[in-house]
């Protein structure tokens, strides 16, 4: 009996390849993925995947074919793929409440997933590397940084646990920026970045990286036009991902 084919469609990802290593599938600027099956969703109701907070990376891993280290998605390529996942999946409509900017009052609203567009970056800022220089305004101090990818989130989660466990309180912030900066002032070594984010990275540097980092990280628009009820004045809201993303309401 010949093998089923399943259909299959290319995503185009925000980052076009631009910062993978030219030997990485990813360096193309696209991947492959197949339709979600009954398979697919037998891990988003698996109890462990969901315990775990792991049920949607186990269930992209499941859908994307081209054979790439998932480790290594760049976080904007990786919500070009949860959108498309979810799209072709149940279709665009995505129902969600949000609170009226205005009256903090709960409405329920539709988001049209198909509008998303990629956001618009320059291009001739990024690198195969990604490795990008940077100095700090206030401080003046010059560093290297990355945009992060799944296995930096990963290792990020690792260190806030481990830091809740032993110290009793939460270190998401610095931990981050451990991951984010590679070079403090031409020096590599991971005493001297954890010092630097312990200790020197002050308030307003902080704030003008992670601007400068929004600015340049390929990534989806995630937006979409909120029209009020109340005030019939229409704004750009985040779309919010609840728990009904993958589980829309019959």
């Amino acid at each position: 009996m010949a093998e089923l084919k399943l259909p299959t469609e290319v995503v185009s990802l925000p980052s076009k390849g631009l910062l993978y290593p030219k030997e990485s599938p990813l360096a193309k600027g696209e991947i492959e993925m197949k339709y979600m099956t009954a398979k697919e969703e037998d891990i988003l109701t698996n109890s462990n995947f969901i315990r775990q907070g792991v049920v949607i990376d186990k269930l992209l891993q499941s859908l994307i074919i081209t054979p790439i280290n998932y480790d290594d998605l760049l976080i904007g390529d990786k919500n070009a793929i949860l959108v498309t996942s979810r799209i072709l999946a149940f279709g665009p409509e995505y129902n969600v409440t949000i609170n009226d900017p205005e009256e903090r009052e709960p409405v329920e609203t539709v988001v049209d997933l198909s509008k998303i567009q990629i956001k618009e970056v320059d291009e001739s800022l990024l690198n195969r590397k990604n490795e990008y220089d940077f100095i700090l305004p206030v401080s003046k101090t010059p560093i290297k940084f990355k945009l992060l990818t799944h296995g930096d989130e990963l290792a990020i989660n690792r260190d806030v646990e481990a830091s809740e466990k032993t110290l009793k309180q939460g270190n998401e912030i610095t931990a981050r920026y451990r991951r984010i900066i590679v070079e403090v002032d031409g020096k590599r070594d991971l005493g001297t970045i954890n010092n630097f984010v312990s200790n020197r990275l002050l308030a307003g540097d902080s704030k003008a990286l992670r601007k400068y980092m929004a600015d340049i990280t390929p990534d989806l628009d995630l937006k979409f036009d909120y029209t009020s009820p109340f005030t019939g004045e229409t704004e750009a809201l985040r779309i919010p991902f609840g728990v009904n993303f993958f589980y829309p309401t019959e």
